[in-house]
């Protein structure tokens, strides 16, 4: 697996460097063979915290990965760990949905070595335990972030007066605004 590396207000060493591709390469072990697409791999400091974001474009999935934390190395390690938790995630879910040949289920090696029975039951406990109805009142983005911030959510749906679509505002880590639209 190929992986293209960058740094955003941090220089890449080769020792970084090393460790990256040591521990990323512990994910090929989940797969028949070792996927053509290249990985992404971003290291930077904000705020004095060392973030990692990973992202491996897959046939069907995207597996993507981010944390944070006062060590980069702790922050590496962490990002393979929820790397491997999102495979075996939809190993156990192409598993069980897709039984026929020739489907996605066989992007994934059947009996990964080392992995954890337990954790794949987490998986099956998945379970919608509210759901929430109401109307979308058109509005612009900026009316959209100010009722979002009135609620106190991190996020708030809404249609857009703009396109006449349905759109996402989000708060970020950063303390700013995202804006999810449809394609």
């Amino acid at each position: 697996m190929q992986f293209s590396i960058r740094g955003q207000q941090i220089e890449v060493t080769d020792a970084l460097r090393d460790y990256v591709d040591k521990k990323l390469s512990r994910l090929e072990k989940y797969f028949d063979a070792p996927p053509t697409s290249e990985g992404y791999v971003t290291l930077g400091v904000v705020r004095g915290l060392h973030t990692v974001e990973v992202t491996i474009p897959l046939a069907g999935v995207t597996l993507r990965a981010e944390d944070r934390s006062d060590d980069m190395y702790a922050s590496i390690d962490a990002v393979v760990d929820k790397l491997e938790r999102q495979i075996r995630k939809h190993k156990t879910k192409l598993n069980r949905k897709f039984r026929q040949e020739g489907s996605l289920k066989t992007l994934f090696v059947e009996g990964a070595p080392n992995s954890v029975a337990v954790e794949e039951q987490d998986y099956d406990d998945l379970e919608v335990v509210r759901n929430k109805r109401f109307t979308l009142k058109p509005m612009d983005v900026e009316e959209a972030i100010l009722q979002m911030n009135m609620v106190g959510h991190n996020f708030f749906v809404f249609s857009n007066i703009d396109t006449s679509e349905v759109s996402v505002v989000y708060k970020r880590n950063d303390g700013k605004y995202g804006l999810i639209e449809q394609d």
